[in-house]
């Protein structure tokens, strides 16, 4: 996982190399693409039913940052998902993206297990599996 900072709308600051000893599924997203906005309801009842075992990491790739996200997530009234910004793009640069979503499932050493690029069925089979699998590690 890249060691690269995220923040949050109030200022606070998360460097992602420092996620160490859980595994992780970080989320690259933006509020004005419709198959990212589609996944975040999956998303946040995915955060929800591994609350504890799996984190759950949305970060937006919006370039207007709190502006946007703040509204959205208020809008969609999230109860487990936490609205992380990486208005540089930085974070998608190091995944290689460019397609929005773009999914990564760490290991709790933070080595990538699995990725999706394109929206995804988080409560399909398959997901919970590939998560299953990341967390018996």
């Amino acid at each position: 996982m890249p060691a690269i900072n995220v923040t949050d709308p109030a200022g606070r600051t998360l460097n992602l190399g420092a996620l160490q000893g859980q595994p992780v599924l970080l989320n690259l997203w933006a509020t004005w693409c419709a198959p990212c906005v589609k996944e975040m309801p999956l998303l946040d009842e995915l955060a929800g039913d591994y609350e504890g075992r799996l984190k759950v990491l949305t970060v937006s790739q919006d370039m207007q940052g709190a502006a946007k996200v703040e509204p959205f997530f208020a809008a969609g009234g999230y109860e487990a998902l936490e609205p992380w910004m990486d208005v540089q793009g930085e974070l998608g640069f190091a995944l290689g993206g460019g397609v929005m979503p773009t999914t990564v499932l760490y290991d709790a050493s933070r080595q990538e297990v699995w990725r999706v690029a394109g929206d995804y069925d988080w409560s399909g089979e398959d997901a919970r599996a590939a998560i299953e699998a990341a967390i018996a590690e």
